[in-house]
Order: structure tokens, then C-alpha cells, then sequence
């Protein structure tokens, strides 16, 4: 019976079709070991799918879409191989990643289990028209600013006393990962690059991230951010003026919206008086190859062509996402490329300015405390800023115990 290796890609349409055009290649060359895509099946989450796959011995032999909060309950669980093992991975590593990028890729073992592969930095999404008519020619890159805008935007349209246009959408479910895309990434900004755990120790405990609970409760109490569920897009629909996403967003804008509409990005807004260049959350995904691989050197050069320049260049043709890559800005097709899509050059500059996540295998449940606290504090109004990421940081250093 013929062997084969089989590749894990995330599920969506885009990412699929830089598979098979990855497998296709690499078939060619190696017809004595195929690889087979299959994507991810379907679940709430990709981790969810994982850590299943992992209990039941199903794991493939190479994943695409590993966050790098996962990392550690792989590690753990003795499910993933550590890439260094191979003779030229610091090679291909420092090809990719300038080396003091290098490091946050460790885990605490001090071997590497993930190759770094995309990076969605998330940015400001907004609607150029709608902040024009409201007597603004740039998006606000301060709270202050936020506000500002925010108070000319919002409106009660139809005169029933209940606003039916807002500043900005924030989703009001309490689930743990919901809080990338708000909390985490403004708290990244805010902080300037700090992530929520070092050497086992909880580091958010500090006036960032008071500022940032603050900034979602007042746009809460005031009206700018819904608490409500939306059955379409509100952006799109013209409902708010910003939106918080990342590059993918761009191809569906793009494809939906209607005549007429504007839209562009900008940084996250950070506190008032911020100095220096903004960070944000970088929502990277990077590849793994797991130890139930009955062919680990050849999932090993399979994952090498995934990072090759010119699957790089397909990553961001076929899917508009922005891959980990120290040369982008260098290389005349990469230059080429940005050239002509412009937005997507707003998320590679971006790029160098990301954190992702802890590889600390508790990183889930501090998660899901901290949303807690965000529901308590920014959407009921229930507690104080100072209260509620006090009770976070206490519930994270009861979990790392």
C-alpha cells in the first residue's frame, strides 16, 4: 500500500486552493509519497478540532492554521515533533524571521515545534465616506478622537428613540476567542507590544489594560457600540463606521459592497499622549508537523516548500494574508505585488509591528477569565475597569498555579 502524507489546511475556500496548488507540486516530484489535503474539519474552532484529533490518534501528519496559544497543550501532550531536530531548520528559520523575531517562537523547553508561516495583523477598518460626511478627512487615531468621531456618528435616524447607526460593532458574546479582536488587540497597542504572560507570571495587571477595559465600557455607555447581534454585515450595510479585521476582510469588501462605497485602514487608537509606532495583535497561524507522522524528514521538506518564496506569493495572491518574511519590502515581485494592491501593503507594513499570543498551555482558560470580566465590566457596566482587570489577573494566576 502506498504511503502518504496528509496535509491539514484551514477550511476556508482560499486556503484550500493554495493546498492543493502546494500538494500538486509537490506530487509531482514525489509521486512515491503523496501528499493528500484535507481540510479541517468543521467545528467551533480549530484548536477544538485539534485537541480532539490529538485524544483520538486521528492528528494529521502537517497542520497549517496552529495557533501558537495551542503550542503548549500540543507540547504537553506529546503530540507535535520539535523542528530543530532537523539539521537546517536554524537555516530556514533566520531565512525567515530576523532574529531577535526569533525567540517568541521558543517554547519554554527550549525547542522550536512551529514553523513561522502568516501573520493578519489586525487594523482599523473604516468607512471613508461615512467619517467625510461627518466632518473628518482621516480616522481617529487616539481614544479621544475615537469619541469624537464616534459622537457625530452614532444617531437615531428614524426619530424612534433607539440609535440605528453606530460608531462600531463589538460582538457581546462572552466567548473566550471573540476577545482577540477587541481586549487583546487594543491591549496590545496600548501596552506597546506587552502579551499577557511572561516566564509563568501575569503581566496585565497594569494601567493598559484599565485604559483599554475603560475605552469599550464608555463606547458601551454611550451608546457607540451596539449590544446587539447583527444578521448581516454591519459595515458593509453602513450600520457603523469602523470595523476591527484583519487582510482577509479586504476580498470580501471588495466582492459585496455596493456602488459607491469607500473603505480603507489604519492603526488600532491607543491611549491619548501614546508615543512610538503601534502595535497590534498579529492573529498568526504557523505549521507544525505531529508525532503521529510516520514520515517526519519528508513532512519536514513538504513544509519547507510551504515556505518558499513562492508559496509566500500565492499566500498573499490566492488568500490575502500576509506571510512571516523578513525579505518582503526587498524583493522586487513582493514590491510588485503591494504595488498593486495597496490596502493589502497597509497589513505587510503593519506586519513587523505584531505580537501573537503565549504558547502557555493555560492560555484558553485566562482567556476565557478575562472575557468574564470584560462582559461583567464593559457591556453590563458592572464593575470598574480597575476591579475588573484586577479580578482577571487574580482568576490567570490561580489558573498558572
Amino acid at each position: 500500500m502506498r504511503q502518504s502524507l496528509v496535509y491539514w489546511p484551514a477550511a476556508n475556500v482560499q486556503e484550500i486552493a493554495l493546498a492543493r496548488q502546494a500538494a500538486e507540486e509537490w506530487n509531482r516530484l514525489h509521486p512515491e509519497l503523496p501528499v493528500k489535503v484535507q481540510p479541517i474539519p468543521e467545528s467551533q474552532s480549530t484548536e477544538e478540532v485539534l485537541l480532539a484529533a490529538v485524544v483520538g490518534k486521528t492528528t494529521p501528519d502537517i497542520c497549517s492554521n496552529i495557533w501558537p496559544g495551542i503550542v503548549g497543550q500540543l507540547v504537553r501532550a506529546g503530540a507535535v515533533i520539535p523542528l530543530d531536530q532537523f539539521a537546517d531548520f536554524d537555516s530556514v528559520i533566520t531565512a525567515r524571521l530576523p532574529e531577535a523575531q526569533i525567540e517568541p517562537y521558543r517554547y519554554q523547553d527550549g525547542r522550536f515545534y512551529q514553523m513561522p508561516w502568516k501573520t493578519n495583523p489586525i487594523m482599523l477598518e473604516y468607512n471613508v465616506s461615512m467619517l467625510k460626511a461627518a466632518g473628518f478627512d482621516r480616522p481617529p487615531a487616539t481614544y479621544s478622537e475615537f469619541f469624537a468621531v464616534a459622537e457625530q456618528i452614532t444617531r437615531d435616524l428614524d426619530g424612534d428613540g433607539d440609535n440605528d447607526r453606530w460608531m462600531m460593532a463589538v460582538d457581546i458574546n462572552v466567548k473566550w476567542w471573540l476577545r482577540y479582536f477587541d481586549f487583546y488587540t487594543f491591549y496590545i497597542a496600548a501596552s506597546k507590544g506587552e502579551t499577557l504572560i511572561r516566564d509563568r507570571k501575569v503581566c496585565f495587571e497594569n494601567q493598559a489594560a484599565v485604559e483599554v477595559f475603560r475605552f469599550f465600557q464608555e463606547g458601551f455607555r454611550r451608546g457607540y457600540f451596539p449590544k446587539a447581534h447583527f444578521q448581516q454585515d454591519p459595515f458593509l450595510a453602513g450600520l457603523v463606521a469602523v470595523h476591527v479585521t484583519g487582510p482577509w476582510n479586504i476580498d470580501h469588501l471588495n466582492r459585496y459592497k455596493p456602488e459607491g462605497f469607500e473603505f480603507d485602514y489604519a492603526p488600532i487608537p491607543v491611549p491619548d499622549g501614546h508615543e512610538g509606532p503601534v502595535m497590534t495583535y498579529g492573529d498568526p497561524k504557523n505549521i507544525a508537523i505531529f508525532t503521529t507522522c510516520r514520515n517526519p524528514k519528508a513532512a519536514w521538506q513538504f513544509v519547507k516548500l510551504l515556505v518558499s518564496k513562492k508559496q509566500d506569493l500565492m499566500l498573499l495572491q490566492l488568500a490575502s494574508q500576509i506571510p512571516i518574511r523578513r525579505d518582503m519590502f526587498e524583493d522586487v515581485d513582493f514590491a510588485a505585488f503591494f504595488a498593486a494592491h495597496p490596502k493589502l501593503e497597509r497589513f505587510a507594513l503593519q506586519a513587523p509591528f505584531t505580537r501573537g499570543v503565549d504558547p502557555d498551555p493555560e492560555l484558553r482558560e485566562i482567556f476565557d477569565a478575562i472575557s468574564q470580566e470584560f462582559e461583567a465590566c464593559c457591556i453590563l457596566g458592572r464593575r470598574s475597569p480597575e476591579e475588573a482587570v484586577r479580578r482577571a489577573a487574580e482568576r490567570a494566576r490561580e489558573i498558572l498555579q
